[in-house]
């Protein structure tokens, strides 16, 4: 599995990791043998969030004994991200999570408290161990910009955002702005949200047709598109082990610059959004 340093976190992780929105919603002896299956075989980024229900918990159970294998994230709410109200949410998760500190805690997105007040709490965190670097979620450049005035240099470890092959929109501006400002992008929903193209559709031939070559599945040829740039991460969901060793696989797959060209025709980013697309 590829690993490459993620933001200005200081440290590295795996291209391909895991998400876990509604992973509690299944089997949850599945999801924590998924998640287990997925350390093994090298993704060790594990995604989460405090807006996900019992999904910290079931992480808890899948990384018991094996944290210093993880790269763990979790989120605050905007609505609980006062200065106060995210130092509490951030304890909370690391509770559910049994563990001491996060690798790295996010703003899930933008709300109505000042970043200032998130910052300074992300700050205190990070100063006292519970958390070794900090980011956002679902930022557009605009918002980028303010918190980059009000944390400064080498502060943001990454904006994680809705990307795959249908919604390119962030391509324009926000992967610009984080690669000029050395910070990662992790690709969220990157097989889309049950809309992945399938092989009778002319984009998905073409999809079809690179796996082929590779004698890989599509969704790795996407994962593998998806990542190309140093930058670029991608957490997808997996609720079953096969499917977590299905993922971890696109981690070795190195597309040519013929297919990543054929792939970028067949499914264009098409024009600059009027505001950044999220779910």
């Amino acid at each position: 599995m590829k690993q490459q340093p993620f933001g200005h976190s200081g440290q590295t992780t795996s291209v391909i990791g895991q998400g876990t929105w509604y992973i509690d919603r299944g089997d949850r002896e599945a999801a924590v043998s998924a998640l287990r299956r997925g350390l093994d075989l090298g993704m060790s980024h594990i995604d989460t969030a405090e807006m996900y229900g019992e999904a910290e918990p079931v992480i808890a159970d899948a990384i018991a004994g094996r944290r210093d294998e993880v790269f763990l994230v979790s989120k605050v709410l905007p609505s609980n991200a006062s200065r106060r109200g995210t130092i509490a949410a951030c304890e909370r998760s690391l509770r559910r999570l049994k563990t001491d500190r996060l690798d790295c805690y996010l703003l899930h997105w933008r709300g109505s408290f000042p970043l200032s007040e998130t910052v300074a709490a992300f700050e205190e965190l990070l100063s006292d161990g519970k958390i070794r670097s900090w980011g956002v979620s679902n930022f557009d450049v605009d918002d980028l910009d303010e918190l980059h005035e009000v944390a400064g240099d080498g502060k943001i470890a990454c904006n994680q955002v809705l990307y795959h092959l249908k919604e390119r929109a962030i391509e324009h501006a926000v992967i610009p702005w984080c690669e000029r400002h050395g910070v990662a992008v992790v690709a969220y929903s990157p097989f889309g949200h049950n809309d992945f193209p399938g092989p009778t559709s002319r984009a998905g031939a073409v999809l079809q047709k690179v796996a082929d070559a590779h004698q890989a599945t599509p969704r790795q040829v996407a994962l593998s598109f998806l990542t190309r740039k140093a930058a670029l991460f991608a957490i997808p969901k997996a609720g079953t082990a096969p499917h977590a060793a299905e993922n971890a696989a696109a981690g070795d797959l190195a597309l040519t610059a013929e297919e990543i060209a054929a792939l970028d025709q067949a499914f264009p980013r098409g024009a600059p959004p009027r505001s950044l697309p999220m779910l």
